[in-house]
């Protein structure tokens, strides 16, 4: 099947968002303090980000909630229509599902909890990152970076 790179990958970005969040918010009990793993390149922070990125938007509405969700929805979808009308490298494929997983990952937390729920934070060489984000966030970014850069590559 020509769409399995595709469904593998969101389906292992959003397990792999799932269960990361899961363990360190629910199970390490992030929200009771500061967790350095690697000081200070990598410290567990608890963030609820009822925003996009990096806080944006920020809105605590019900109305608010569902406009981002129906924004993540419509996104993958239009990825996905995107990826069956062309004939996309398997790196193409597999960016794509890393990109939709990663999205689907955010809109399961606010399903759940009605906002998303952040707790890496990366600071080096003397500056302090405020921000915190999460493993969805990583494909998605990571998910677009490859569209973009494997686009027009011949199929494999």
């Amino acid at each position: 099947m020509r769409y399995r790179p595709l469904i593998w990958a969101a389906l292992a970005a959003t397990l792999i968002d799932q269960i990361s969040k899961y363990l360190v918010v629910h199970v390490m009990r992030v929200a009771a303090g500061d967790i350095d793993v690697l000081p200070p390149l990598l410290v567990f922070k608890y963030g609820e980000n009822r925003g996009i990125n990096f806080g944006l938007f920020q809105g605590n509405t019900e109305a608010a909630r569902w406009v981002l969700i129906g924004i993540s929805v419509a996104i993958s979808v239009g990825v996905l229509i995107w990826l069956m009308r062309s004939t996309p490298s398997k790196l193409m494929m597999i960016s794509g599902g890393l990109l939709i997983g990663g999205a689907i990952g955010n809109v399961v937390d606010r399903l759940l909890y009605g906002y998303v729920l952040d707790f890496l934070n990366m600071s080096c060489c003397g500056i302090n990152n405020p921000f915190v984000f999460n493993l969805a966030d990583v494909f998605i970014f990571g998910g677009a970076i490859g569209l973009v850069l494997f686009e027009g590559k011949k199929p494999s």
